[in-house]
Order: C-alpha cells, then sequence, then structure tokens
C-alpha cells in the first residue's frame, strides 16, 4: 500500500517560515497580501479592457508604476493605491482587520 505524503498547507507555512506571529512568518504574510494586491490590480485592469497605460492616465500615475505594483516590486501607500482603484476603476477598497 502507499503511503500518502500530502503535508496540510499551514503545516509548510510553519516548517517554511515559522509558526504564526514569528518575525519570518509575519514578513511572508505581508508579502503575501502585497503580491495579492497585485494580482487585483491585473486582475480588474484586464477585466477592464484597459492597458497599464490607460490605468496609469487615468490615475495620474506612470505605467512602471502599475507595472511595479502588478509585479509585487513596489512598497505602495495605502492612499496610492485607494487612489488608483477610485480613479482608474471607480472602486472603494474596504480594508478589515483580523
Amino acid at each position: 500500500m502507499k503511503s500518502n505524503n500530502l503535508t496540510r498547507f499551514k503545516d509548510h507555512l510553519d516548517k517554511e517560515y515559522g509558526k504564526v506571529g514569528t518575525k519570518s512568518r509575519t514578513e511572508y504574510e505581508e508579502g503575501f497580501e502585497a503580491f495579492k494586491l497585485g494580482v487585483l490590480l491585473q486582475d480588474l485592469r484586464i477585466k477592464e479592457g484597459m492597458t497599464q497605460e490607460e490605468l496609469a492616465n487615468k490615475c495620474g500615475t506612470t505605467k512602471s508604476y502599475i507595472s511595479r505594483i502588478e509585479n509585487n516590486a513596489s512598497d505602495i501607500r495605502l492612499s496610492t493605491i485607494m487612489r488608483i482603484f477610485r480613479e482608474g476603476f471607480g472602486k472603494q477598497i474596504i480594508l478589515s482587520i483580523n
């Protein structure tokens, strides 16, 4: 009989980045949230049929800045991301704290 070598994702994260609350785990989770924000921005931009340049022009920023956000290569101010979603898509960001 074959053994099941599956690992739960939580266990994988614990092993690779430490338990919840450790510095390395917190850094990983913060980075992942920034990555998700970039993916959300890119998905919405594509859904709306906009290029990075078109979105940048609507928001008063540059194509390279939009690209850096989408590729997780830039820290971004909350006020800036709120402006991009508001002016670029007519959307609001709603935050929650867990």
